[in-house]
């Protein structure tokens, strides 16, 4: 689905359709007295599977936040399909909140995946621009009232290894283009997961729920609470900063048969939510 600026542009005046397709309002995870994270699936979980598997596992798991990755809706699907696919899940009880990681390598595939967002009724999205990109990606995102937030990886990663590495690109753009903070790859720095939550959460937007089994960059996914991260210090921090956005589990191994991993990630994570 190619879209010029122009027709990008008409896209977000479209309040109708904005209107229309607009998320379901936020549902608060049920984990506890003072609990208010909002417990969600990254869909590259379900890398493997289809759109009605990602519907009946978030159900079961009562996960009611969902982004969606391209195995699921493909960045090149018409309107249609793409109000087919987002209907289908909200219908469901969960809500569509963002799309990624989509990466963007030129100008046109940036307006592609804010048209994209536009049309499914995203918050947001979590990608990945080129460097030369972020002047072009600033503009499209004062248009479209879209946020973008910027997925850290790890430190083999040449444009963004680290949350830090993200501030010194976008500290003096536009405040919706923030960070999603994958607590995976900032371990895999040898740095503290809360702490960069602490330090960066005037712009964080998403958070990629994750464990690792080492503080570097040979770490490899584990279940939640079965690796080095220091999960209730996580999750301590995100309610100390009055985080708002989405906790969503990325659970990255086990790709052919995810749900005992992503299951057991995600009761520790709400075992741990009523301790604290």
């Amino acid at each position: 689905m190619g879209v010029s600026r122009n027709e990008f542009i008409r896209l977000t005046g479209m309040t109708g359709l904005a209107a229309s397709m607009a998320p379901l309002e936020a549902i608060h995870s049920l984990d506890g007295i003072g609990a208010k994270l909002n417990l969600g699936l990254a869909s590259y979980t379900l890398r493997n599977f289809n759109v009605d598997y990602v519907i009946s596992v978030c159900k079961k798991l009562e996960l009611k936040n969902v982004s969606l990755k391209s195995f699921h809706l493909p960045l090149d699907s018409n309107p249609e399909k793409i109000k087919e696919v987002t209907e289908k899940i909200r219908n469901n009880g969960i809500d569509v909140y963002g799309a990624g990681v989509i990466y963007m390598k030129t100008e046109q595939e940036v307006l592609n995946a804010f048209a994209y967002a536009k049309h499914g009724g995203f918050k947001m999205i979590i990608g990945v621009p080129d460097h030369s990109l972020l002047p072009f990606v600033n503009d499209v995102v004062k248009e479209g009232d879209i946020k973008l937030a910027i997925h850290n990886h790890g430190p083999e990663d040449k444009l963004y290894p680290g949350v830090g590495a993200v501030h010194e690109k976008i500290k003096d753009l536009d405040s919706r283009i923030g960070y999603c903070i994958d607590i995976g790859h900032v371990t895999r720095n040898g740095q503290d997961a809360a702490a960069m939550i602490k330090k960066y959460k005037d712009r964080l937007f998403d958070i990629h729920m994750k464990d690792v089994d080492a503080k570097t960059g040979d770490g490899v996914p584990l279940e939640v609470g079965h690796g080095v991260i220091n999960i209730p210090g996580v999750l301590k921090t995100l309610k100390k900063v009055a985080y708002t956005g989405t906790v969503a589990f990325e659970y990255e191994k086990d790709g052919e048969d995810p749900l005992a991993g992503l299951a057991e990630s995600v009761g520790y994570t709400r075992g741990v939510l009523k301790m604290i």
